[in-house]
């Protein structure tokens, strides 16, 4: 059907996630491709900041999108460092087999509100999350460095 995602054996092939804008939820259609992420402090606190005065604007960060089985698959292997992160979607799991470098991952529910923030080194399995629809991938120590913890929201832009 017209303005619905397309399905591969009974699977979605573009990922989803619901934007509240006023009262009405709008679907999100993410596909493989780069954007930015923007990260909210978490309940509307204040984000930590290199300088002195704590800051709360909206850190927004480089953002590579895996929403396609291949995309996903492949992730972060095989890489020495990334830009910014990684989403991949849908997901509620990740695992650090084959990876040189330490990672961030942090574990998004559908409304894009982190669940929780772990750091994997390589050769490891994650846990999945009951909750996790998308999963976020950066370099050890970068989602602190942005603020980004339990209860902090995220906002993907596209198109940019």
């Amino acid at each position: 059907m017209r303005g619905e995602p397309r399905k591969r054996n009974g699977k979605r092939e573009e990922s989803t996630a619901g934007v509240v804008v006023g009262s009405v939820v709008k679907r999100r259609h993410w596909r493989d491709g780069h954007g930015k992420l923007v990260v909210h402090a978490a309940g509307g606190q204040e984000a930590p900041s290199p300088a002195t005065a704590p800051v709360t604007v909206p850190v927004t960060v480089p953002l590579e999108l895996a929403t396609s089985y291949r995309a996903r698959t492949r992730g972060l292997l095989g890489r020495d460092r990334i830009d910014g992160a990684m989403l991949l979607s849908p997901a509620n799991s990740v695992h650090t087999f084959g990876m040189r470098i330490p990672i961030d991952v942090a574990y998004l529910d559908r409304h894009l509100r982190v669940l929780t923030v772990r750091t994997m080194p390589p050769g490891r399995l994650g846990l999945p999350r009951l909750r996790s629809r998308h999963v976020l991938e950066a370099e050890a120590g970068a989602m602190e460095a942005w603020g980004l913890r339990a209860g902090a929201r995220v906002e993907v832009v596209t198109g940019v």
